[in-house]
């Protein structure tokens, strides 16, 4: 509420009773002034005072009305840009959880293609002397390192495309664990077959 207004708004009336007052209250009163002209001036006095008072009570009633306008429009406006924070968070924090899970999947696809372009160096380098049990399970680490690979690529285009859907959560799904599990099992067959 704005009690400054209404403050005002008191002391314009006061200041109008006052005035009315003045201006109807006689100077001095004659002699020959009967009771009927006392009674005819405090009734137009009364009357006065209460199209003041209604006048008043009506400029308050506005002033009251039109802030309460002011507020509600500051009040929706305020309710909508606590909507738009909070959706521009939530785009904020998906977008983050999606880069999150990329970098995962680029780690893991970039440990498969490393593992398997050292393992068949390591391997051409002792091709001659590997035995043929140790070319077979070095052939099998090759080719779970490359599935590690495309398993890797594979989650990555997943979670692109649920980063763009908002309705999804972003997973990387089943290539993501397979891409893991791929990457490991192909280093180990593929050290395997360095050893043998």
């Amino acid at each position: 509420m704005n009690f400054g207004l209404l403050f005002k708004a008191l002391d314009a009336v006061v200041l109008l009773r006052e005035a009315a007052r003045r201006f109807t209250a006689p100077p001095a009163p004659p002699a020959d002034t009967g009771l009927e002209k006392t009674v005819l001036d405090a009734g137009l006095v009364d009357h006065l005072e209460t199209r003041l008072t209604n006048v008043v009570v009506a400029a308050l009633k506005e002033a009251f009305a039109r802030d309460h306008a002011r507020l509600e429009l500051e009040r929706a406006q305020l309710d909508e840009q606590r909507r738009r924070a909070d959706e521009a968070l939530r785009v904020e924090l998906r977008r983050q959880e999606a880069d999150r899970e990329l970098g995962r999947l680029r780690l893991l696809a970039g440990t498969a293609l490393v593992g398997f372009i050292a393992s068949v160096v390591l391997v051409a380098a002792r091709l001659e002397g590997a035995s043929s049990p140790a070319r077979g399970v070095a052939a099998v680490g090759w080719l779970l390192l490359v599935g590690a690979l495309g398993a890797a690529f594979t989650a990555q285009g997943r979670v692109s495309a649920s980063s763009l859907d908002g309705r999804q959560p972003i997973a990387a799904g089943p290539a993501g664990a397979a891409a893991l599990w791929l990457l490991i099992a192909g280093l180990a067959l593929s050290a395997i077959g360095l050893l043998f």
